[in-house]
């Protein structure tokens, strides 16, 4: 949706209020105190009161709006400038854009966005075809003493690591469909911040991520030698400019990301990171994904997942 669109769509506080009570009765209103999914709306009060027990839900009760005294509209304008672009928008120019007075509201708006776009996450498995790498990303750290020398290069206190792993398809007409230097068709993304590079915490998490049995190519680190009990590994020993031939979606992926990142936020947390890359990864299905994959594709139809419950 562009932004004339949206304004026709939601031009006031009102329209917004009405969209996201249909959103959330149509995923189902539960009540928090008997977990009824019967309720009455009072029209009045702007709530839901459970036919049950007559406990009371308001509008952004148990969605990532809880608590927040920012408007409908503001929420809603938020949403359409986290999504309609790859590039997003730091939480400073969307300060600037609502002509808000205060910055750190909309900070904690954005980012409670972000963490919601990784409930999609869940909803899936990369399978079949997987490229897997480590990505070192420079980030702060508030409570680090830089007066004093810090480590260079791989394993620096500046870095987090970051696991990148890649879902990738064949395609039949390789000349018409597929981007120079590419063998395959990039489908699914997924990045995680880890704590290292063991190999134990690299299995965890590819468990959690990946569906067993799938082909899964990496470099010759020995990090990776634990994913032959459960997948089909491939480890190739390489350079560095041979192994971005041999996994060149998650090197892709790594550099677009890296360069993002400092093109529009600059400095960011290493308590931060996740919900960083969280945004990247719900982008990119999404501007990459031909028109032809089924509507009912968990990564598609997700739209619901902004209005679920926000852990907190």
């Amino acid at each position: 949706m562009n932004f004339l669109d949206f304004h026709k769509h939601y031009p006031d506080e009102e329209s917004c209020k009405l969209a996201f009570k249909a959103h959330r009765e149509k995923a189902g209103i539960i009540c928090s105190r008997c977990q009824n999914t019967t309720h009455y709306w009072k029209k009045k009060r702007e709530q839901w009161e459970c036919k049950k027990c007559a406990h009371r839900t308001t509008l952004k009760s148990g969605t990532v709006m809880h608590n927040s005294k920012l408007s409908f509209q503001y929420w809603f304008i938020a949403m359409l400038f986290i999504t309609s672009t790859k590039k997003s928008f730091s939480a400073k120019e969307v300060q600037k854009q609502l002509g808000h007075k205060r910055y750190e509201p909309i900070w904690a708006m954005m980012h409670k966005l972000r963490s919601v776009m990784g409930l999609r996450d869940d909803l899936y498995d990369l399978k079949e075809q997987v490229e897997l790498d480590e990505g070192f990303f420079e980030t702060v750290d508030m409570s680090r003493d830089y007066s004093k020398a810090l480590k260079r290069g791989r394993g620096s206190e500046k870095q987090t690591t970051v696991l990148v792993s890649t879902e990738s398809l064949d395609v039949e007409d390789k000349n018409k469909t597929l981007k120079p230097g590419k063998e395959t068709k990039l489908r699914y993304i997924k990045m995680k911040v880890i704590d290292s590079l063991k190999k134990e915490v690299l299995k965890s998490e590819v468990d959690k991520t990946i569906e067993k049995g799938s082909v899964i190519k990496t470099d010759g680190s020995n990090s990776y030698n634990d994913l032959k009990t459960d997948y089909i590994h491939h480890p190739t020993v390489s350079t560095m400019t041979e192994r971005s031939k041999l996994l060149p979606w998650a090197h892709t992926m790594i550099s677009n990301a890296k360069r993002l990142l400092l093109d529009v936020h600059h400095r960011i947390d290493d308590d931060f990171l996740q919900n960083y890359l969280t945004q990247l990864d719900f982008f990119y299905p999404n501007f990459f994904i031909s028109k032809n994959i089924s509507k009912h594709n968990p990564m598609i139809t997700s739209d619901i997942a902004f209005y679920r419950q926000y852990s907190k």
